[in-house]
Parts: C-alpha cells; structure tokens; sequence
C-alpha cells in the first residue's frame, strides 16, 4: 500500500483565505444567521412524579455533601 502525503508548503497555498478573511466573514454572516428561541419545558405535576428509586449508596452520598444533607 502506498502513502500519499502532501507537503506542507502545498497544502498552504492551496487556500488563499487567510484566517482573517474568514473570521471577517463569519462575523458579517452573524447577524444573518438567527437562532430560534428555546422552547422552556413544561413543568411536571408532582402527581405525575412516582416510581423514582435512589440506590443507597448515592442517597447517602447526597447526605454526606453540607449543600443538600447535613
């Protein structure tokens, strides 16, 4: 099998944007480019909330953390 390689000096020339020219671009594109509002979730009914199972070991590693526990 053969290895085709490119040399370094080629694959410069090979694009004659510099990385100004693209960031000049990209900033001119910006206002164009709209991003849709997020969707807030929806609340859930505690009601809704059943079945959840916490093993042991991770309830008592929230109860030894000084935020949530002791």
């Amino acid at each position: 099998m053969r290895n085709h390689t490119v040399s370094r000096e080629r694959s410069v020339h090979e694009s004659d944007t510099s990385l100004a020219e693209l960031r000049g671009d990209c900033a001119r594109m910006a206002p164009h480019w709209v991003r849709p509002a997020a969707a807030a979730p929806v609340p859930v009914p505690p009601s809704l909330i059943h079945g959840v199972r916490v093993p042991p070991a991770s309830a008592r590693l929230i109860d030894g953390m000084s935020e949530y526990g002791d």
